[in-house]
């Protein structure tokens, strides 16, 4: 799989940058299965209910984990079973996705975050303590609504 190197880069500008590394929708997706409902396996990224192709799915995976955004560990039970989670490079797009999430509620008359007022409102309060705590707590293998997971 190619992955985006300096030579590929179609200019510099520090936007067009992140649109090309992770600015794809099934990228922020995989993103926010880990972060907010602790996916880990291909088969958990390919159960969301946006209904990813295989071969998308199999693609971004090693795209990300090329770009140093996600890394992948064999299971100790099952060797067969790959392991995805967020290195550093990719917990940094944390505050992103949360950026996402307000300007969504905001305008998404539908957007689940509307019925968690809670943390949405936290989230407007102070956006930077937020992202630091959901860092931390992505990185301890946890997330966000764990309860949700399928």
């Amino acid at each position: 799989m190619k992955t985006t190197s300096k030579e590929d880069i179609r200019s510099h500008c520090a936007v067009n940058y992140g649109v090309e590394v992770f600015g794809d929708r099934w990228s922020l997706l995989i993103i926010r299965d880990i972060v907010f409902v602790g996916k880990k396996t291909y088969g958990e990224f390919l159960k969301s209910e946006e209904g990813i192709a295989t071969n998308v799915l199999a693609s971004r995976l090693a795209f990300l984990e090329g770009q140093g955004i996600l890394s992948k560990a064999p299971s100790a039970e099952d060797r067969r079973k790959d392991f995805y989670s967020l290195t550093e490079k990719g917990l940094d797009l944390i505050p992103v996705v949360l950026n996402i999430v307000l300007w969504s509620a905001k305008y998404d008359s539908k957007s689940y975050v509307r019925r968690s007022k809670e943390f949405a409102a936290r989230l407007r309060q102070n956006p930077m303590q937020v992202s630091e705590d959901v860092k931390a707590l992505v990185r301890n293998g946890g997330c966000m609504f764990p309860e949700s997971k399928e």
